[in-house]
């Protein structure tokens, strides 16, 4: 039940430790023999909460309640913090204006979601003839999407593709 990192009643074994009590006071320097014996007088656990420090730091509490409070943190933290997927679009160098246009529609969804994009282009046989092409396609397509994105990696070719980085803008 208890977790490794901490340190609770016997596992604390400093010679002396600066003591908080349950109320929060602030009881000096004293050896963790004569603390865990004010713990257990009181019911209560000896708990290390800064075992780096000189001397460490202990304080009398209930460490399941300590426990809890520390999960409900971590678990709160977590809920804050925002995922950011980096989603893919594929263009062709023979794209049509109303594909390029739908392709375009679903990047802003993705952006306005706050995804990053990865905008990629592949050529075959004969097209690989035509790069140019392919980067004013990448060019447009950024351009189109520039009020709400910034460019993260610019219209690179790789072997047969072209690839580029495309992240929201901060708000």
């Amino acid at each position: 039940m208890k977790k490794n990192d901490d340190l609770v009643n016997e596992d604390i074994r400093f010679n002396e430790v600066l003591l908080i009590d349950d109320q929060g006071v602030q009881v000096g320097v004293i050896s963790s023999r004569e603390a865990q014996k004010m713990a257990y007088e009181k019911n209560l656990d000896l708990v290390c909460v800064a075992p780096q420090a000189k001397p460490p730091v202990c304080k009398i509490i209930d460490y399941g309640k300590y426990r809890f409070e520390a999960q409900k943190k971590a678990k709160e933290a977590k809920k804050n913090q925002k995922i950011q997927d980096v989603k893919e679009i594929r263009l062709s160098p023979v794209i049509d204006v109303n594909d390029i246009n739908t392709k375009l529609k679903n990047a802003r969804k993705f952006l306005d979601k706050g995804d990053k994009l990865k905008i990629s282009m592949r050529f075959r046989g004969r097209q690989m003839t035509h790069t140019d092409i392919g980067m004013k396609i990448m060019e447009r397509f950024v351009s189109e999407v520039e009020d709400i994105a910034v460019v993260e990696r610019e219209a690179k070719l790789e072997g047969n593709n072209i690839f580029m980085y495309i992240a929201p803008k901060k708000k």
